[in-house]
């Protein structure tokens, strides 16, 4: 099951609850016995098409053998065969309400909203409706509760006191911080304006008065210079997929990718020193190569062919398929950790982070920098200058004559 509970975690099924031994008996059913398509299982699941192959692929069911195919569930195999139907009305019964879904439709074909974008409010706008409609039937889990029958009437219903309700409730008992509070205040702000003006299913907005939680400024966490050649050098060559994460360590470092971005590169992408890569709202932008970006490239490179692999991404998992942001981020760990750095929680995004305080180090404007990272406003490149005023303070308290 650890395959398939980091293939949920990674594809986030919101429609589906996080039962993983249903999940798989669900897929197995639909390809393996009813002989469904991708295409038919893509629909039920509303996910694209690679997606699921991704799912069947990593989880194996395009190849077992009818021994193991039975001993999937001993207990409940027949079962599942004689109640197929049953399971599949259950999943089709898991639908997002109407309103989100046009919610969800306007985001991504008239704001041309990215895909992260769209996941992201479609998961608090469905933690909102199962609070709501679980709190009603007095359920403990929220997360089995159905809301695909919510209608306009319920919500119309909606008062400002049931959305501090909510949001009580995701920072009490589902632990969540200002960061992630702000983010769900910005989402509801965003559907009910679009049912109140555009959609005209509301007359009044009840977000009008909803403030957003205020948030303390942080510090970007990065990797100075000297630790950031440490991690580099004490990444083992013997190693199996050396030259991978080290090509990866080098992007980060040098180009300030987003996790994302790297995970989603193609070899088309790959000029002879740049790379196009796709940012936030699906914008394009050129990354330029220095001389230690296209060395490790080209040595990753030449081991990815011995692979005799035809896959379009170029960073691959040991399944030679397109490597997650989970395998990233546990890479990026991992070969932090190994350096000797355990103060501070490494991210790919602190990676993201230390390029751009190294590049303002180095007396790069903030222009430039800004171009660099794909920031759509020079006001969040700016959280880097204030690196460096922490420096400044220490410098001028560290002075002899402070002394």
């Amino acid at each position: 099951m650890d395959n398939l509970n980091d293939i949920y975690n990674n594809y986030d099924n919101l429609g589906v609850t996080r039962d993983y031994e249903n999940y798989i008996e669900h897929i197995y059913i639909f390809y393996n016995k009813m002989n469904m398509s991708i295409d038919e299982i893509a629909n039920i699941y509303k996910k694209n098409k690679r997606i699921i192959q991704m799912w069947i692929e990593e989880l194996k069911l395009d190849s077992f053998n009818s021994d193991e195919k039975m001993n999937l569930n001993d207990n409940s195999n027949i079962q599942l065969e004689l109640n197929k139907k049953v399971e599949i009305k259950k999943i089709e019964e898991n639908k997002l309400p109407k309103r989100v879904d046009d919610f969800v439709s306007y985001l991504k074909n008239i704001k041309e909203q990215s895909p992260n974008t769209i996941k992201n409010y479609t998961y608090d706008l469905t933690l909102l409706f199962k609070y709501l409609v679980g709190r009603n039937q007095d359920v403990e889990n929220y997360d089995n509760v159905e809301i695909g029958f919510v209608d306009d009437n319920f919500i119309r219903n909606i008062t400002l006191s049931d959305l501090y309700d909510f949001l009580n409730y995701v920072e009490k008992v589902r632990n969540n911080s200002a960061y992630a509070k702000a983010r769900k205040v910005a989402t509801l702000k965003s559907f009910f304006k679009f049912l109140n003006v555009k959609m005209k299913v509301i007359d009044e907005n009840p977000t009008i008065e909803l403030e957003t939680p205020k948030i303390k400024k942080r510090l970007p966490v990065y990797l100075t210079l000297d630790q950031s050649k440490k991690v580099l050098e004490s990444m083992n060559k013997g190693k199996k997929y050396y030259s991978r994460d080290y090509c990866i360590f080098v992007l980060f470092l040098n180009c300030g990718m987003r996790l994302s971005e790297l995970c989603n590169i193609k070899l088309k992408d790959i000029k002879e020193d740049t790379i196009t890569i796709i940012g936030k709202g699906d914008k394009e932008r050129t990354v330029y190569l220095n001389e230690e970006c296209i060395k490790a490239i080209n040595n990753y490179l030449k081991d990815r062919k011995e692979l005799n692999n035809y896959n379009e991404y170029l960073f691959l998992s040991k399944r030679k398929t397109q490597i997650t942001a989970r395998a990233v981020e546990d890479l990026v760990k991992k070969h932090i950790e190994n350096a000797g750095f355990k103060d501070k929680k490494y991210t790919p995004h602190k990676l993201r982070h230390s390029a751009a305080t190294m590049y303002l180090k180095e007396g790069v404007d903030i222009r430039f920098i800004q171009e660099i990272l794909g920031h759509e406003n020079i006001s969040t490149t700016q959280i880097y200058t204030h690196v460096d005023d922490v420096e400044l303070r220490k410098i001028v308290n560290d002075s002899p004559l402070s002394k």
